[in-house]
């Protein structure tokens, strides 16, 4: 009787941890607000920069009158998210230099706990920032700062997009935290992710559609990424609205990110057993 109650108990203290930990990554990141401006600042000066530039010069077939600045939308969301996501486990390493992961570390929660609770909070601040500029955008569009933009979409459309970018989120999360985990300073990942991010998203679809044959057409496609930012895609456009041809199909972008999660997720916890801290 005592074991079978024991059970139930270690896993909500495993589950209470983990909300611990992703709790303490949204007041750090409310607490400095310099982070709140450079999330959204960022992604919204390329939006409205590309999408006055490109504007004039941006060609779809079947576009139907789409705009640049609504193909882009999707592709500044995922910006959103990569950016927030990669970058809030930037924590892992200052976690390690105030003593705080080595105090985690030694308790006796167990390891994918310490993993979901740091994945979660990058998965919430990023989640959260999406959504504000998505709200945004609109309202930029209404005032003349960039070309036309309705987002007609329907309440399930919103629920499906916020849930599809927070699998995004979490993915990226955890493509962060390891690359993060045996980094021993911020500027060395820093360097990491300068190389790594800006190509990894610009080959997504983001930027511009995926081409039908060619050698950038395989790369893309290999890229993990863009069957997220397909997934959005899809579920941003309107009704009646066209898509951009060649689009992955809902099953793939569904098991490339499923599939990612979940490689990612176990591939930390792994890594977070075996190498407890950087250097040693």
């Amino acid at each position: 009787m005592s074991s079978t109650a024991a059970v139930p108990s270690s896993l909500s203290s495993a589950a209470l941890a983990a909300l611990s930990l992703a709790f303490r990554e949204l007041r750090r990141f409310f607490r400095q607000r310099t982070r709140i401006v450079g999330a959204l600042g960022q992604p919204l000066i390329f939006w409205i920069l590309f999408g006055a530039g490109l504007g004039g010069t941006f060609r779809m077939s079947d576009a139907n009158g789409v705009s640049y600045a609504a193909y882009f939308l999707p592709g500044v969301a995922v910006m959103i998210v990569l950016f927030t996501a990669i970058f809030s486990t930037i924590s892992i390493i200052e976690d390690r230099r105030e003593g705080f992961l080595q105090g985690v570390l030694v308790s006796p929660i167990p390891r994918s706990s310490l993993v979901l609770g740091k994945i979660l909070g990058g998965t919430c601040l990023a989640v959260l920032q999406a959504l504000v500029f998505i709200g945004i955008a609109p309202v930029l569009s209404r005032l003349g700062v960039v070309t036309p933009l309705t987002l007609d979409l329907t309440v399930g459309q919103w629920v499906a997009a916020t849930v599809w970018m927070a699998a995004i989120a979490f993915v990226l999360t955890a493509l962060g935290y390891l690359i993060a985990w045996p980094m021993e300073s911020t500027q060395g990942f820093h360097a990491v992710m300068s190389v790594f991010l800006m190509p990894m998203w610009l080959l997504s679809g983001a930027f511009f559609p995926v081409p039908a044959s060619g050698w950038l057409h395989w790369i893309m496609r290999a890229n993990p990424l863009t069957y997220g930012v397909a997934g959005l895609r899809r579920l941003m456009t309107p009704e009646g609205t066209p898509l951009p041809p060649g689009l992955p199909s809902w099953g793939t972008c569904l098991l490339v990110t499923g599939a990612m999660a979940a490689g990612l997720f176990a591939a930390d916890v792994a890594l977070t057993r075996w190498k407890r801290i950087a250097g040693q």
